[in-house]
């Protein structure tokens, strides 16, 4: 009797070698584990991120990216692994001491999240008047020197009703420089604008991370972006950390998940369900 060789199972490429660190991270994050109910986000992710470059967070919708961010930033905490920043470990302080290392970080949200019930000069000015001791007189020169580093130098007096779609991202960007942040967190940042302005927004990041010297950590699945601004390109896939890797091995990667996701091209299966 014949018989039938076991059908080959098809294997993952392996992912490419990450770019080797040259200084010390200013965040890493310790074999990351988050659920909610019976949904992992995050199982065991692990990253550290290098002071003064560009990281890329990408992965498809539901991936953990967001959740990622939060944890870095302190609006989550882990249910499993630790969180790292300039080598000490943020996740598990008392409140009281975590809001001293949280002027570190300035949040980029994908919404902007401006207060509508405030002008765009008091929107940048929030963060200083809650955080620190500054005269009015001082709040407003560093609200008018924020806002003319993102190219909006004469608008503190308007409302967020009355700005453009592109507008209120950078006036959100000001507000989170506003404490001088180490490290800033974008969440989908170019998402509801179009290419102009979204180019706008890859230059805005480009620029602070120069003149500011900050550590800057993006999701976006704007790969136009991503390639633009991007040192180094880590993917999210299943919960887990699937890739990292220079942009350009990005483009050449093997890794099938990965190459699906940067071109956007579907698998039979998911096209099979429509």
């Amino acid at each position: 009797m014949s018989t039938v060789p076991p059908r080959a199972v098809p294997t993952q490429p392996p992912a490419a070698a990450p770019p080797v660190l040259t200084a010390e991270p200013i965040v890493e994050l310790r074999d990351i584990c988050k659920r909610f109910g019976r949904l992992v986000v995050l199982d065991d992710v692990s990253l550290k991120v290098e002071k003064g470059k560009c990281l890329i967070v990408i992965g498809a919708s539901g991936s953990g990216k967001s959740v990622l961010l939060k944890h870095i930033v302190g609006l989550l905490k882990p249910d499993r692994g630790e969180v790292w920043f300039s080598g000490q470990r943020i996740d598990n302080m008392a409140a009281r001491k975590f809001q001293a290392v949280r002027g570190n970080f300035g949040f980029l949200f994908q919404s902007g999240a401006l207060f509508d019930s405030m002008t765009v000069s008091q929107n940048v000015a929030f963060p200083l008047v809650e955080h620190t001791r500054k005269s009015p007189g001082e709040i407003d020169d560093i609200v008018r020197h924020k806002l003319a580093m993102v190219g909006l130098p004469d608008i503190g007096a308007k409302w967020p009703a009355e700005l453009s779609g592109g507008q209120r991202k950078r006036v959100a960007l000001a507000r989170a420089i506003a404490l001088d942040p180490e490290v800033i967190l974008y969440d989908e940042p170019t998402t509801g604008l179009d290419p102009i302005r979204s180019d706008i927004i890859n230059e805005l990041i480009i620029k602070l991370q120069q003149e500011l010297h900050v550590t800057s950590i993006v999701v976006t699945h704007d790969m136009a972006s991503a390639f633009k601004i991007a040192d180094r390109i880590v993917m999210l896939y299943e919960s887990k950390l699937v890739f990292d890797g220079t942009p350009r091995q990005v483009q050449e990667t093997g890794n099938d998940i990965v190459h699906r996701f940067v071109i956007g091209r579907a698998t039979p299966e998911e096209l099979a369900s429509l």
